[in-house]
């Protein structure tokens, strides 16, 4: 019989306003698409659990991600503060259509460390779907992705590519640092 162990694990979605961060763990958690924007005002909390097969040997990993939406106005550093302390993993998101947002996510990359170490990252181009709008910027978030060893996922919020594959990863980077602890 397989052994299950159930594990609870926090991550945080950071990067610029509008850039898709609430969208994308809407379509995560319920599988769905709102396209009104609404500003996140502090931060929200979401969960949803995800199995993992043999990262533990023969066990089966059900791990619950507390998904913390932060909202992105650079000056709130205290919500950042208090949103990503504790967090095991996150997903840096970008506007793919907005080269500003790709530009940023290195500010994101290092409030993040500064308040929670070194955790497992995935960088996220988002709105994949608005294709037409972006000249070039994909070429660039590839370089960071590279330069910076950090996993890079074209998502589309709206359609849904890539976006349960992002958290999914994370996940498995979260568990593989639990394992070796």
């Amino acid at each position: 019989m397989t052994e299950n162990i159930q594990l609870q694990m926090k991550m945080v979605l950071l990067g610029d306003p509008a850039v898709g961060k609430t969208s994308l763990i809407h379509r995560f958690v319920f599988d769905d698409f709102d396209d009104k924007y609404i500003s996140t005002l502090g931060t929200k909390v979401s969960k949803k659990s995800i199995t993992y097969d043999s990262l533990y040997g023969d066990k089966v990993v059900e791990l619950t991600l507390m998904i913390w939406d932060v909202m992105g106005q650079e000056d709130y550093k205290r919500f950042h503060q208090s949103a990503c302390a504790g967090a095991r993993g996150a997903l840096i998101v970008c506007d793919i259509t907005r080269k500003d947002t790709i530009i940023n996510w290195l500010h994101w990359k290092k409030a993040l460390y500064d308040y929670s170490g070194e955790v497992p990252i995935i960088l996220i181009g988002n709105k994949n779907d608005l294709a037409a709008q972006h000249e070039g910027e994909l070429d660039e978030l590839s370089k960071f992705s590279s330069a910076n060893n950090v996993p890079l996922f074209i998502t589309s919020a709206k359609t849904g590519e890539n976006v349960e594959q992002a958290f999914s990863v994370l996940g498995e980077k979260i568990l593989k640092i639990d394992i070796n602890e």
